[in-house]
């Protein structure tokens, strides 16, 4: 509500042309609150003219904060040397990460804007694959000589700190650009004007390569809780940065990723209500055909045991039941170990370990449904609900089923995930709708079979 009471009083102020009133209303506003007001902008004048009255450091902050169609509006807008000053403005990581989004022709615009050096790093940085380190990399970073004292540290970082992402842990690096250790501003400070770097960085630096996968660099960040990993190449030289902000933003669109393929649905980069109803249906019918089709083995086993079923149509009532336990069962299994998985916490040694727990955690779950179920059905079924088809032996057919059943789906559910894992496949892909097709024809088959031989069918 505060939201929109704000994002009124700015459309007011630019219709009314206050615009000094406006300046002062925004000054003290953080750059996120100020690109969640443009992105709520409905008309794109409106939302160019607020642009344009924001300073120029404040403008090029909420600029990286807006969505990537907001921001093509913008950049199609912009005159060269509007593009220029926001360029100017942008950090490396953030440059590339916008360039990425945009169109090849709003690219080459921007390129065609932008200072030489600074469009040289952008190109080095965009050879890099999309899910390796070195695309979430800045460039600017304070680097430090070994034979430097503190005293010359401390002139070196004013020198060239005011354009730096974070200043405050420095990279100490040797002959060609090599990184010998690390730092920090605290360390410079409780540290003699004249001592020399060599004596007290840290030489157990963190780093990864420039190809590393993105989701190891988060784990990093996770792991050891850092502000700033530092990125080297083959020779151990270093080439870059990759903050803590990026490593959020790169969990945040891991989860969703996962989230979105555990649901069946194909990923997307795109906000729910940025995109249009078509991409969406593109995103979830591929799956939902995948899995209709699958489930056709589910009716070929049931119209195979159609005689069992005529025999006792009983059994029919409970198939739901089972299949939903099933698919439950497995699912629990199978998104806790991909949350492992994906934390690091679980790999493909400890495969016989997981298996292990599941087993145990399938019989206890199971004997306790089981013996829920069958008082329920001697209960309900057959006392209140006077329902003399549910004899004892039915069930107890039913009761076995269960037990089976949850016992199949809790090892099928830890398997999947890290055996995809293994081969390279995304654990996500082996969730809920997966596993639920497959423990759905395995209950199935259990159920008529365990039918058959206590029953006598």
């Amino acid at each position: 509500m505060e939201e929109m009471n704000i994002l009124e009083q700015v459309e007011t102020l630019l219709s009314e042309r206050r615009f000094s009133m406006l300046r002062s209303l925004v000054l003290d506003m953080e750059p996120a609150d100020i690109g969640a007001l443009m992105e709520d902008m409905d008309k794109e004048e409106q939302r160019l003219l607020f642009f344009r009255l924001l300073p120029k450091e404040l403008a090029a902050e909420a600029f990286v904060e807006v969505d990537g169609d907001v921001q093509e509006d913008l950049i199609r807008a912009f005159s060269g040397s509007e593009i220029s000053a926001v360029m100017d403005e942008l950090y490396v990581d953030d440059a590339v990460d916008m360039i990425e989004e945009m169109p090849a022709n709003v690219v080459r615009r921007i390129l065609k804007y932008t200072d030489p050096a600074m469009r040289q790093t952008i190109n080095d940085i965009l050879k890099y694959p999309s899910d390796s380190a070195g695309s979430l990399m800045t460039t600017e970073y304070v680097d430090l000589k070994e034979h430097m004292t503190v005293a010359q540290a401390f002139d070196h970082i004013r020198k060239i700190g005011v354009d730096k992402e974070t200043i405050y842990t420095c990279y100490v690096m040797g002959k060609d650009r090599k990184l010998l250790g690390i730092v920090t501003v605290k360390d410079l400070l409780l540290s003699d004007k004249e001592a020399v770097l060599t004596d007290i960085m840290d030489t157990n630096v963190l780093f990864v390569d420039t190809l590393e996968d993105k989701e190891v660099v988060v784990q990093q960040f996770a792991k050891y809780d850092l502000l700033a990993l530092p990125v080297v190449d083959k020779e151990h030289r270093l080439v870059g940065i990759i903050t803590f902000d990026d490593a959020m933003d790169v969990m945040q669109e891991e989860n969703t990723e996962d989230i979105e393929k555990m649901a069946a649905i194909l990923p997307t980069d795109k906000p729910y209500m940025r995109t249009g109803v078509l991409e969406t249906w593109r995103k979830r019918i591929p799956w939902l055909l995948f899995l209709m089709v699958s489930a056709t083995f589910t009716g070929m086993i049931i119209s195979g045991f159609e005689q069992k079923l005529a025999a006792s149509v009983v059994l029919t009532a409970f198939i739901p039941m089972l299949m939903d336990t099933g698919g439950n069962s497995g699912s629990q299994a199978s998104v806790t170990i991909i949350r492992g998985l994906s934390l690091g916490e679980i790999e493909w040694s400890d495969t016989f370990a997981v298996i292990w727990k599941e087993i145990r955690v399938a019989v206890l779950c199971g004997a306790v449904l089981a013996a829920v179920n069958f008082g329920k059905m001697m209960l309900v079924d057959n006392l209140l609900l006077h329902n003399a088809a549910v004899t004892p032996m039915v069930a107890a057919v039913v009761c076995v089923t269960l037990v089976v059943t949850v016992f199949f789906a809790k090892i099928v559910g830890c398997t999947l995930p890290i055996l995809a894992k293994q081969v390279g496949l995304d654990p996500a892909v082996m969730a809920s709708p997966f596993i639920t097709t497959i423990v759905d024809a395995l209950s199935l088959l259990v159920y008529f079979n365990i039918a058959g031989i206590l029953l006598h069918l």
